[in-house]
């Protein structure tokens, strides 16, 4: 199994760790975060050290995923991810095996697919991105960089999702809806 570094010990951490551990393919190595939660554990996993030890885990060739969640900004999870990427660092992209991703689909380094998310035919999915529990992303979707797409959300068929935004848990997009870069749509709306 592949080694792999946390980075970010919150609460969106727990549920990462749960899809992590049900796809089975890494080992859980450590977790960095702020220097006042090392030495704490985060659903039996230890915080090993700060943000500053990302260098020294990438040179030692481990994988990392950013568990920092994204709900009013993507800032800090893009930042970290840019940092990975000049560090030529693992980025693998996490699928639980209670969701279902299209063949026909593709999904960017870095990004997680949650449990009973669907990603159908001929979506793209960005980088950096988390497609969360019970999230719809219909066929010939187009999802940008380090988005959130929420639990229970719905982005019908040929919808656009700018990168860098937040789309809340139950909200629902028209087909073709085009919603911009840096978009912060709120929990249940609906999206013309």
């Amino acid at each position: 199994m592949k080694k792999l570094v946390l980075i970010g010990g919150g609460g969106h951490c727990k549920s990462c760790i749960d899809v992590i551990e049900a796809a089975g393919a890494f080992k859980i190595i450590g977790i960095l975060d702020s220097v006042d939660k090392v030495g704490q554990q985060v659903c039996g996993h230890s915080i090993v050290g700060t943000d500053e030890m990302i260098e020294e885990y990438a040179k030692m060739g481990y994988a990392f995923h950013i568990t920092v969640g994204h709900m009013k900004s993507p800032v800090v999870r893009e930042k970290l991810f840019n940092k990975l990427r000049d560090l030529k660092a693992e980025t693998p992209v996490i699928i639980s095996p209670l969701a279902r991703v299209s063949a026909h689909a593709s999904v960017g380094a870095g990004t997680i697919v949650m449990h009973f998310a669907l990603v159908n035919a001929d979506a793209e999915v960005g980088e950096n991105c988390i497609i969360n529990n019970r999230a719809l992303v219909e066929h010939d979707v187009i999802v940008g960089d380090h988005c959130h797409v929420s639990t229970g959300s719905i982005l019908n068929g040929n919808a656009q999702l700018g990168s860098r935004s937040f789309y809340g848990s139950g909200a629902v997009s028209k087909e073709g809806a085009i919603i911009p870069e840096g978009s912060f749509v709120k929990a249940n709306s609906i999206v013309k």
